[in-house]
């Protein structure tokens, strides 16, 4: 089994390895049901989704209401304004056939002028702050891609006290010495907060090669061997301020679920250096 963490201040306790429902958004229901197979087997216990997923919250609908207790609920809403987002609260709740949110997170919050918009009178902080008081969400958190997501976290913290961030994390990315000090600088203050860190892109090999066939449902190239998936795996779950959310392929996360059961200690930098010269490996986000 997964050994567990509490998710920050919302004391959860949460399997380090939370489940990343991109990973259900083109799949069958069958498929899907066989991944809750997959997740109860290894006692995963914390899904995070998005309405921008596809179909993902509409697969995971037909597990709640014999699933709801078992599972912390995360989604996301990538809308800017009240009414967007309130919108998409009301429809996640009718497809996940649930009463409330556990997590709700304003998806991909980077831009400059977006984040202004999320922030002022009638943003989508105000539809935020009314579900939380409302008890239809009770935690809520920011994500983000790209190297500006740090800062962009960090700004945000300041203007709101969230309960958690996302944020890619891995070992390729963490060489590039920007990147790694504004994290260390987030973490810091994540640390200090009590504010839970979800952490992305850990299965990340590089940018897909136009010569290279897109054989799975992520945009960029994973690594596939088990080894390898194990080291970048424990690499993560290494730093204990974090959790590791799965890839967005279903067929890679037994593979993952696997190399996080069998976690004991993180791999040093000479084995990941030997990983990233054997499988070519190069960041993401440059």
């Amino acid at each position: 089994m997964i050994a567990k963490k509490v998710f920050g201040r919302t004391g959860h306790l949460s399997t380090r390895t939370l489940f990343g429902a991109a990973a259900l958004g083109r799949v069958t229901q069958e498929e899907a049901d066989q991944t809750l197979d997959v997740l109860l087997a290894y006692g995963v216990n914390h899904i995070d989704t998005a309405h921008s997923y596809g179909d993902a919250e509409l697969r995971i609908g037909p597990w709640m209401p014999k699933h709801r207790d078992t599972f912390f609920l995360a989604t996301k809403t990538d809308k800017r304004t009240y009414d967007g987002a309130w919108e998409e609260l009301e429809m996640s709740l009718e497809r996940m056939h649930t009463d409330h949110i556990d997590l709700w997170q304003m998806h991909f919050l980077i831009g400059e002028e977006e984040w202004k918009v999320a922030m002022a009178p009638g943003g989508v902080l105000e539809a935020f702050r009314k579900a939380r008081d409302e008890g239809i969400v009770r935690f809520l958190g920011v994500t983000g891609h790209e190297l500006a997501v740090p800062t962009m976290h960090l700004r945000s913290l300041e203007h709101f006290d969230f309960d958690s961030v996302l944020l890619p994390y891995n070992y390729v990315l963490m060489q590039n010495p920007a990147y790694a000090a504004d994290f260390e600088t987030l973490l810091a203050v994540c640390q200090e907060r009590n504010v839970a860190v979800q952490t992305i892109k850990s299965l990340c090999r590089r940018p897909w090669p136009e010569d290279v066939a897109r054989n799975y449902a992520v945009w960029y190239q994973p690594l596939e061997d088990q080894d390898a998936i194990d080291k970048v795996v424990h690499w993560v779950l290494g730093d204990e301020r974090v959790f590791l959310n799965t890839t967005g392929d279903i067929h890679l996360l037994p593979k993952v679920l696997d190399a996080a059961a069998r976690f004991e200690q993180r791999p040093s930098e000479a084995e990941m250096d030997a990983l990233v010269a054997a499988y070519d490996m190069a960041p993401l986000f440059t």
